[in-house]
């Protein structure tokens, strides 16, 4: 969640790259929005939890999780487009790894990740968002995709039509594009047809 978080903030923004920023104790000090890329530079040359827990004050419970991150860059460091194997493909998806970071890593392209991803039959699954707090069982309409599931919570019978926003969600923006999909949708019903809508994010 928090590396898709990075990427619907910046489209320029990987995940948590610890490539974008160089180590600065200063930077780590204050918080900006800038911080959590020298955290990433931080932790991919070595800065222990405790020392970056000393720095920054951010609980050590989420630093682990960053350092997971970072420590999966280098696992992907030393495999090249030829020799990914499926399981470490999978558990970059799970992590969050987009294709084109993975591809980065790997030194490889967007597409070329994405369709051996494919092949390895590794896709999202959609599940439900739990707008109850699993006080009863939730049937809303509000859906994510995630490697971290075996299932979908829904059927897809077909006969859809699926209209498709993309992009990041800004200040100014969202309006716009959630009437412009609105109006779409209305339309579409209007006309007899079922209908959903996306908006999808490229970069997942």
């Amino acid at each position: 969640a928090f590396q898709k978080a990075l990427r619907m903030v910046d489209e320029n923004v990987n995940g948590f790259d610890p490539n974008i920023k160089k180590v600065n104790e200063t930077d780590l000090r204050e918080p900006t929005d800038k911080r959590m890329f020298v955290l990433a530079a931080a932790l991919r040359e070595g800065y222990s939890v405790e020392k970056l827990y000393d720095l920054t004050k951010i609980d050590k419970w989420f630093l682990e999780k960053f350092k997971n991150i970072t420590d999966y860059y280098k696992t992907l460091d030393a495999y090249d487009s030829g020799s990914v194997t499926c399981d470490v493909l999978k558990r970059a998806k799970k992590i969050g790894f987009s294709d084109k970071q993975i591809a980065a890593a790997i030194k490889s392209t967007e597409l070329a990740v994405r369709k051996l991803r494919e092949e390895y039959k590794i896709t999202p699954f959609v599940k439900q968002i739990d707008t109850v707090a699993a006080e009863w069982p939730a049937s809303t309409n509000y859906l994510y995709l995630t490697y971290n599931g075996s299932t979908h919570d829904l059927d897809f019978p077909g006969e859809f039509v699926m209209v498709l926003g993309s992009g990041v969600y800004r200040i100014g923006s969202s309006v716009e594009f959630d009437w412009c999909a609105v109006g779409c949708l209305r339309e579409l019903r209007n006309q007899g047809k079922k209908t959903i809508m996306v908006n999808y994010n490229p970069e997942t």
